[in-house]
């Protein structure tokens, strides 16, 4: 028998083996890491790769695992297992279980109505337009100057203009940079001065000069809305008219007298609820009332005279 080489007497090699596919990462939430989250420390472990089709069984030293990273190890271990969500919905809520309805509005009663009027009058008894004017023109400028500007600062701006300027032909002959620099400061000069220049070329055009005595005519104007309409008929011509400013929407709401928001319809539902003759001297009332007690952000409620009879209707802070 011929003698073999000592390299031909070597065992063979076993064949090469390719390493196994390491298992992917787990993703955040998802049933892999909550089972290891709910597993015993010590059973936290690689987890054995799984072998391949063909593939033979590797021994203790040839075996590659795919072991989970040390990072994600550690954060599965420090984060909380998150609780299973519900797939059930809420109960429906039932009439035992459900809160109180909202309370609708509801008109207040003549009584109600009648108390205010009362009281509003013995409190401000010399009510009138704040507006210092001789002619239903110089109302009608001041008005138009009192948008967003205190009626003491138009007061003082009011004797210069129409001292310059006495009737409409003169402002409607006005340049405009005379009417800014002679209204600069009553603020939104540039606009209120376009404004009076528009107003007065109107009065001259269509009405030969003089002020018109009508809602209609008045508020044809430019310029010129229902609320400064109101002002001139109810105060320079005695025609009453329901006057809506701020002040008067503010506490008109608060004394649940009108849900409206908007200006004419704050107007029109309150026409119905004061008598007539009433409506200029009822805007007045209202509008002291809203400077003096009835503020915005903090009405004066422990000292307000009408206490009694006001639902305090969005009051959320008062004095």
């Amino acid at each position: 028998m011929p003698r073999r080489s000592p390299r031909s007497r070597k065992p063979a090699a076993d064949p090469p083996k390719l390493p196994a596919k390491a298992r992917p990462r787990a993703t955040p939430g998802s049933r892999r890491k909550r089972a290891a989250k709910a597993a015993p420390r010590a059973a936290v472990g690689p987890r054995p790769a799984a072998k391949r089709p063909g593939a033979s069984t590797p021994g203790a030293g040839h075996s590659r695992r795919a072991s989970a990273s040390p990072v994600a190890s550690a954060r599965a271990r420090r984060r909380p297992a998150r609780p299973a969500r519900s797939t059930k919905r809420p109960a429906r809520a039932t009439g035992a279980t459900r809160g109180p309805r909202a309370t609708r509005f509801t008109p207040p009663t003549p009584e109600r109505v009648q108390a205010i009027l009362t009281t509003l009058d013995r409190t401000y008894p010399d009510a009138k337009c704040a507006l210092d004017f001789t002619s239903p023109l110089q109302l009608l400028i001041a008005t138009i100057l009192s948008a967003q500007c205190t009626d003491v600062r138009v007061n003082k701006v009011t004797p210069a203009l129409f001292g310059r300027w006495p009737d409409a032909v003169g402002l409607a002959g006005a340049t405009q940079a005379e009417l800014e620099d002679a209204v600069r400061s009553t603020g939104f000069f540039r606009m209120k001065a376009r404004a009076i220049k528009a107003c007065c070329t109107d009065i001259v055009t269509l009405h030969r000069g003089e002020v018109p005595r009508t809602l209609e005519q008045l508020t044809a104007l430019r310029g010129v809305g229902r609320k400064t309409a109101n002002v001139v008929l109810g105060n320079a011509f005695g025609i009453p008219g329901v006057v809506v400013d701020t002040h008067v929407s503010r506490v008109a709401h608060r004394l649940g007298l009108t849900r409206e928001r908007d200006p004419v319809k704050i107007e029109f539902s309150l026409m119905p609820l004061i008598p007539e003759d009433r409506w200029t001297v009822f805007s007045h009332w209202l509008i002291l009332h809203g400077r003096a007690i009835c503020v915005a952000r903090k009405p004066r409620c422990s000292t307000c005279p009408l206490a009694p009879h006001c639902p305090r209707i969005g009051v959320t802070a008062a004095a």
